[in-house]
């Protein structure tokens, strides 16, 4: 077991085929100690297979504003969105894998916390100032104030999901896509705000699933790529009247 690597996953979004496939190449570099923040499931086929895997294998899980509107009246989402939620509630309400089990999964998602505080380093699924429903976009670069409200909310490093868009953002003020900085961040004395990308549903035009891990002895984040079956995955998707095709058909273009 490597101690000095934490593994951060998010946004899932009920991908199986690409969840098996970071976990598998997390499991090849040893690293036990996984983070998931947030958006288990939502959009994608196998929500109760991915709910499973991530109680089974992730240290922490936070929660996301997908596994949020399961248990809650759903707001604010499109009507491709809303029909995936009301179908994976659909899914978690058949007791799959028997009552016991079904419970498990409710419980699991309804005591998940909405942000992870560990000094230095905080976890949230969206923003600091807006754990679970705050997107931070690579052009908010250009917003002073809306940046400096969310620098204030945390120490050194915030990592979050949610956009599905990989890249760091600096109080300096720059957004370093992975590819910037050669899929390896020093992290320095600069507060950043550190977006993990998606497992599930890529939208950096990279259709790859994307997680970071973070070297806590050499102070490094690393991106890192991993190709999945998508093809299954989206034949999934097509063959399930209440996800819309387009949910399939983005994954191929990953955006």
């Amino acid at each position: 077991m490597n101690s000095s690597k934490l593994a951060i996953i998010s946004d899932v979004h009920a991908n199986l085929e690409a969840l098996q496939s970071v976990l598998e190449d997390i499991g090849a570099q040893n690293i036990k100690d996984i983070y998931c923040l947030g958006d288990i499931i939502g959009y994608g086929p196998n929500p109760i297979e991915c709910i499973d895997l991530v109680m089974e294998k992730c240290t922490r899980t936070i929660l996301g504003n997908h596994d949020q509107a399961v248990i809650f009246d759903p707001e604010g989402f499109n009507p491709v969105a809303l029909r995936a939620i009301f179908w994976t509630r659909d899914q978690m309400e058949q007791n799959i894998g028997g009552t016991t089990k079904s419970d498990q999964r409710w419980d699991f998602i309804g005591e998940l916390p909405r942000r992870i505080d560990e000094g230095t380093n905080l976890f949230v699924h969206g923003s600091p100032r807006d754990p679970t429903n705050e997107y931070v976009f690579p052009e908010y670069v250009y917003d002073r104030d809306r940046l400096e409200q969310m620098f204030r909310r945390f120490e050194l490093y915030c990592f979050h999901g949610h956009t599905h868009i990989p890249g760091i953002i600096t109080e300096s003020g720059k957004f370093l896509a992975p590819e910037d900085v050669g899929y390896i961040y020093k992290l320095n004395q600069e507060k950043a705000l550190i977006n993990v990308g998606s497992v599930g549903q890529p939208r950096d035009e990279d259709p790859r699933a994307c997680y970071v891990v973070l070297q806590r002895d050499e102070k490094i984040v690393e991106y890192r790529r991993v190709k999945y079956d998508i093809d299954t995955t989206r034949n999934k998707i097509y063959g399930i009247p209440s996800l819309d095709n387009m949910l399939g058909d983005r994954l191929n273009r990953g955006n």
